[in-house]
This record gives C-alpha cells, sequence and structure tokens, in this order.
C-alpha cells in the first residue's frame, strides 16, 4: 500500500496535535512529529513540567521557543508567535485549537476525565492510555460517536497493530484461527553457559537443554519449560489488558481467563495455538492469547511483536511461502504472520492522520463490550489495605493477577474491571483466591472513571 495516496504532502494538509503525558510514548511522538510536514504537537500537558519541556528541547526545541501557559489567552498568543505551549492543567489543552488530543498518561482515572472532556470538546481522542480503555472504551466510543468525532487507538501499541494485521488477513480472505503478541520482555537462552535470561535476570538452568526443542509432544514440552522457569514473570497485566482491547474491537475471546502464555520460539507458534484436535493447546479457533518469546542470543527479537496464526488453503501456495521462510505447522495447514515490533510514537502520527483527514480510526468505530479485566487475589488481604499499583512499569498490584473474562456490569456483587479495583481501599478481608467485587472495596468519592463505567453499565444493561 501507497501511503503517498492516502496523505498526499503535496496538499500541504496539516493535522495538529495536543498531547497530554510527556512519558517515552509522548516524547517518542514529539520527536516523530518535528520530521513530518503533515503533524504538528504544539501543545503538550504533563504534570512535571521540567519532563515537558525536556520532551520538546531533546527532539530540537530551543529554549527560548518553549512557553509555558496556565491560560487560554496567553497560550494562543505563543501559539501564534510559533512556540511550543506546555502547561500542567489538561482542561487548557482541550480548549486550544487542535484537531486530536493524544491521551498518554498511563493514568486510568486522569485518562477517563481527559478523554471525556476532550470528545465532548469537539476533538477526536487517541487513546494510549490503556487501563483506562480496558475500563470504559466501549463508552468513550459512545460519546465520541454522539459528538461527530472518533476515538482511535494507536499505531505504536499492540492493540492498534493487531487489529490491523487482522483487518489486513481478513481482506485476504484468510481464516484467523488465533492472534494476539508476545510478551514485552523476551526469554534468551544461552545454551554455551546454560543461562536463560529475562531483563538482565539470569537463571542458571543445566537442564534447558532438553527443553529446547519441542518434540512431538507439546503440552508435555511447555509444562516443562515453565517448569525451569518457574521464577521469572510469565504472565503480566499489560498483556492481557491490550489484548482485552482487541477483543471488544474484534469479538475474538481469549481460551482460557488467564491465558496460556507458553514460552516459545517464533517457529513453534503455528503449532501451538492450533486447535487440540490438530496437536494444539487450545481448545478451539479464533482464539486470542499471548506467549513468551523464547530464543537465542543471536536471533531477532520478538518483544512485544503481534501475530495471527491462519488456515493455509491452497496447498501449493503455502508451500511456495514455507520455501521463503513463512513458520509452518508441522502439518501445513496453518501458518504464523507476525510484525515483530511496535515503535511507539514513532509510528503512532499513521493513526493521528487517519482518524483526522481521512476519518478512519485504526480500531473498530463501534466497539462492543465482551470482554474485561478482572482482579483475582493470590494473598490474604486484610480490610483497610489499600490495593496500591506496586510496579509502575507494568501497571500491577502485587497479589492480584488479571482475569480476562466474559464482560458483566461493575456493580455490587459483580468482578470489579482491574483498574477500578487498583488503588481503592479494602471495605472487608478477601481470601486468597478471590475476585474482586464492587462491594468488598471503598468507592472514591468522585471519580470519572468510576462515573463513566456506571454510565456505561446503565446503557449496556439497563435494570440489572
Amino acid at each position: 500500500m501507497n501511503f503517498d495516496h492516502f496523505f498526499p504532502v503535496s496538499k500541504k494538509q496539516k493535522v495538529t496535535a495536543g498531547l497530554v503525558g510527556a512519558g517515552q510514548f509522548g516524547a517518542s511522538l514529539i520527536n516523530q512529529a518535528t520530521l513530518m510536514p503533515m503533524l504538528d504537537v504544539p501543545f503538550l500537558c504533563d504534570l512535571n513540567i521540567e519532563l515537558a519541556k525536556k520532551a520538546f528541547s531533546d527532539a530540537g526545541v530551543a529554549e527560548e521557543d518553549i512557553f509555558y501557559a496556565d491560560n487560554k489567552k496567553a497560550a494562543l498568543s505563543a501559539f501564534e508567535l510559533g512556540k511550543k505551549v506546555i502547561t500542567d492543567d489538561y482542561r487548557l489543552v482541550c480548549e486550544l485549537p487542535a484537531d486530536i488530543i493524544v491521551e498518554a498518561t498511563g493514568q486510568p482515572e486522569a485518562a477517563a476525565s481527559i478523554a471525556y472532556l476532550a470528545l465532548t470538546s469537539g476533538y477526536h481522542v487517541a487513546m494510549v492510555t490503556k487501563e483506562a480503555d480496558s475500563v470504559v472504551g466501549p463508552y468513550l466510543s459512545r460519546i465520541a460517536s454522539q459528538n461527530g468525532k472518533f476515538i482511535t487507538p494507536v499505531d505504536g501499541d499492540q492493540p492498534s497493530l493487531l487489529i490491523g494485521l487482522m483487518s489486513w488477513a481478513g481482506l485476504l480472505g484468510l481464516d484467523i484461527l488465533a492472534a494476539g503478541k508476545s510478551s514485552e520482555y523476551d526469554f534468551i537462552y544461552y545454551p554455551e553457559r546454560d543461562i536463560v535470561s529475562w531483563r538482565g535476570h539470569e537463571k542458571h538452568l543445566p537442564d534447558f537443554k532438553d527443553a529446547w526443542a519441542m518434540g512431538d509432544d507439546i503440552q508435555a514440552k511447555l509444562e516443562m519449560r515453565a517448569r525451569l522457569l518457574d521464577g521469572f514473570p510469565q504472565r503480566t497485566v499489560p498483556d492481557l489488558c491490550e489484548m482485552g482491547i482487541v477483543c471488544n474491537h474484534t469479538g475474538l475471546l481469549p481460551d482460557v481467563a488467564d491465558f496460556h502464555a507458553p514460552h516459545a520460539r517464533v517457529g513453534e507458534v503455528a503449532d501451538i495455538f492450533s486447535p487440540r484436535s490438530r496437536g494444539g493447546i487450545v481448545a478451539s479457533s479464533g482464539r486470542v492469547d499471548v506467549f513468551n518469546c523464547l530464543r537465542r542470543a543471536d536471533e531477532q527479537s520478538f518483544a512485544g511483536g503481534v501475530y495471527v496464526v491462519v488456515d493455509c488453503k491452497g496447498e501449493e501456495s503455502w508451500k511456495i511461502l514455507k520455501e521463503k521462510g513463512i513458520p509452518m505447522h508441522k502439518d501445513g495447514r496453518s501458518a504464523l504472520l507476525y510484525n515483530p515490533s511496535h515503535l511507539l510514537g514513532v509510528e503512532a502520527p499513521i493513526s493521528l492522520l487517519s482518524t483526522v483527514l481521512l476519518e478512519k480510526p485504526s480500531g473498530a468505530i463501534t466497539l462492543e463490550h465482551h470482554v474485561d479485566l478482572h482482579a483475582c487475589t493470590t494473598k490474604a488481604w486484610k480490610k483497610g489495605q489499600h490495593l496500591r499499583i506496586t510496579d509502575q512499569h507494568h501497571h500491577e498490584v502485587d497479589g492480584l493477577k488479571p482475569l480476562l473474562q466474559a464482560a458483566s456490569p461493575a456493580r455490587s456483587d459483580k468482578p470489579l474491571p482491574y483498574y477500578m479495583a487498583a488503588g481503592q481501599m479494602l471495605a472487608c478481608d478477601v481470601p486468597a483466591g478471590t475476585i474482586i467485587t464492587r462491594e468488598m472495596i471503598t468507592p472514591p468519592a468522585e471519580s470519572q472513571l468510576f462515573s463513566l463505567r456506571d454510565a456505561m453499565d446503565a446503557w449496556l444493561y439497563p435494570g440489572t
């Protein structure tokens, strides 16, 4: 596909974006925008003003061209002079002349407030914060439609990239047997040292050589790998959160609530994510799952990449493709197609341009509510304890494991979405192995996230 046909630079079209959140994603988007004639990001909000200033400085903006504003008049004056405007008030960004607001705070409560204000103020929204999307994504989509705008996931993050890969495969008539992503960090095997490494943490495993080759009994080999690699994280909340968003955009569902999450080499994925009737590990086709990429140091990374396993119809065509290196099931009846990278804000501009100029968001225009990300205790909790985020990188609560389950209203004795539970205080003792429900937490006095979810439940589940 020739992108010049869709976004002809010669027409002098330009999209103006306001950005909220100067973290890794936001900073990489700003840097990329400085290289693009079709995208301008002149407005940036972050509670950390020095971080906001640094994001522009690192992208080559001179210090005298970065202006702090705390009101609309000052911001507009600076914008008209060609300066980059930074602020710590997201409400100000939603008053300035932009086409789309990019929400990239990573904070579900803030994200819900920002997205709601932006949509009701007449902006499109690019939703980077998956934690809020997993709780109220379908309702924000409805609000966008009511206001004649779109809310879109962004290329650079796995949900948008996987939705794109799935839609490409579907357009070609390829039946999808499985879809998903690899975990964010590879498991790297060093056979000469009998070491497996994950994020720099090493484990000496003399017996791992026996687990390296898959063999005929897939389930037994995967169990062996999981046992040997016990102690390393094998499932993370972001993986299930991201795939839950994909479920609501596409209708694919998980095979099991906590995913199989096998340790797999790239060439094994088509075998593993086949139905059990064909020697794989899933009950039926059309499932979403995550795998932990297992590789040697000299093999290409798949960290955070997305994939589809497709049915191979047309035997001769796929024989040729196998010869060209496409990873195939051992029976030749399915194949792995994948995008092994996600480029954060470097490729996010494609989603912004498409949403604003073509009125084509990167995800579904209307989201369904197929699944919720729930929280199950892995230890006993006491009344009055807070379910605090303990891993800021993964936005995880130690003592809660994520489950991707059938959608339900988040009321009273019903399961509470993970990112509604996170940060709240428990109203009662909760034993290990218990799914957190609404009545188990002390609700916050004011919360846009809770309010939007209540409105969503009233819309989708009237009378329940």
